[in-house]
């Protein structure tokens, strides 16, 4: 469960990604939910955080450590992310999605991001974060890693362009995309 905080720094990638007091962000496969608290301390109360997985346990320890650390604007939302229109959000309504660590546990890379292309504003931000490699047991199996290339051209084919890569930490790599409407 803390492979993300060991091996990524998620206050870092928000703050590279430009999340500021107001903004709307959709975490992805939230996972841990270290992505999602790190967004929802940067928003300084105002905004929204919509912590997404289909793991309810997940969601539950999320939902806990909000309420822990006083961060009032998380929401939590059961989804699985394979399915289309799964977030529930509204079209073109977020201005940063975040996708970490999740595509390599996907059989269709395609869903997700096709939803994030659809709830993200025209000027919108995906971040998508993934294992570099297979770390002796860290990371996914070898056979699993979705690597910068592969997860560039399944964001292509979702209507996703490359804006700049990010270094989100040392065993990940960081690509920060727009969408093409």
């Amino acid at each position: 469960m803390h492979q993300v905080q060991d091996f990524a720094h998620p206050q870092r990638v928000v703050s590279l990604l430009g999340i500021e007091p107001g903004m709307v962000v959709a975490d992805f496969g939230a996972g841990s939910g270290a992505y999602a608290l790190a967004a929802g301390v940067a928003l300084i109360g105002s905004g929204k955080v919509y912590a997404i997985d289909v793991q309810k346990d997940l969601l539950r320890r999320i939902a806990n450590e909000a309420t822990h650390q006083r961060i009032p604007n998380i929401e939590i939302i059961w989804a699985d992310l394979e399915l289309p229109h799964a977030s529930k959000l509204a079209d073109h309504s977020v201005d940063v999605v975040i996708i970490s660590n999740l595509l390599f546990q996907l059989v269709d890379k395609m869903p997700p991001l096709r939803e994030a292309h659809r709830i993200l504003k025209k000027h919108g931000k995906l971040a998508i974060i993934d294992w570099k490699d297979s770390y002796r047991g860290l990371g996914p199996a070898p056979e699993d890693i979705v690597t910068k290339e592969a997860a560039s051209s399944f964001a292509a084919r979702a209507r996703f362009t490359l804006s700049r890569e990010f270094d989100p930490g040392a065993h990940h790599y960081g690509l920060l995309m727009k969408p093409s409407h």
